[in-house]
């Protein structure tokens, strides 16, 4: 277990990505949803969920379905190994539209837990074959919260065999939602 993880500013970050959800103009929630919105549901901080894997940059393109059945191509970043419940996991990683590297992933919490169309996790260079990916920073595309949006699905060589409880869960718009920081209810 990693005893240097830094938990507060995990939930800082939660809190101001909540916050950026009920008052900024370009929030996915949909606006009859703004009033009741207290805030997104996670998975409680996991340290252990922080993975550093060998990566093996890569270029070119990837044509990339999405959520509303169009084809985007995305630039290629590479591929990272990470080790996930003492199996090791190839995962595609892209370049974000602004430079970001990013794993779309879907795990066995799809549907059941989490968005059913996959999360989003960053990629950060760690040196130059290394990557650090923390899964407690997974989120929801936007298409989660409004399906007007057009998000990119997880390829399926992204798709995880494992449950990957960290970040985001599902986004439900009717339920009163509680400990929204920390956990809640899967």
């Amino acid at each position: 277990m990693r005893t240097n993880y830094d938990i507060a500013a995990l939930l800082d970050r939660r809190a101001a990505r909540d916050e950026h959800f009920r008052t900024h103009f370009t929030s996915p929630i949909p606006e009859e949803h703004l009033e009741r919105f207290e805030g997104l549901e996670y998975f409680d901080p996991d340290p252990d969920l922080v993975r550093t894997g060998t990566f093996a940059a890569a270029e070119g393109k990837l044509d990339i379905t999405s959520s509303t059945g169009n084809t985007t191509s995305y630039r290629l970043a590479g591929h990272v190994d990470l080790a996930i419940n003492e199996n090791t996991h190839r995962l595609i990683v892209l370049h974000g539209e602004d430079g970001e590297m990013f794993i779309p992933f879907r795990d066995i919490t799809c549907g059941t837990g989490s968005y059913g169309g996959g999360r989003y996790v960053p990629a950060v260079p760690k040196a130059p074959n290394e990557m650090i990916i923390d899964f407690n920073l997974a989120l929801n595309p936007w298409c989660a919260y409004d399906e007007e949006f057009s998000c990119p699905l997880p390829p399926v060589d992204n798709w995880l065999r494992v449950p990957i409880r960290a970040g985001e869960k599902d986004y439900r718009p009717t339920k009163t939602q509680g400990s929204h920081l920390v956990g809640g209810s899967e």
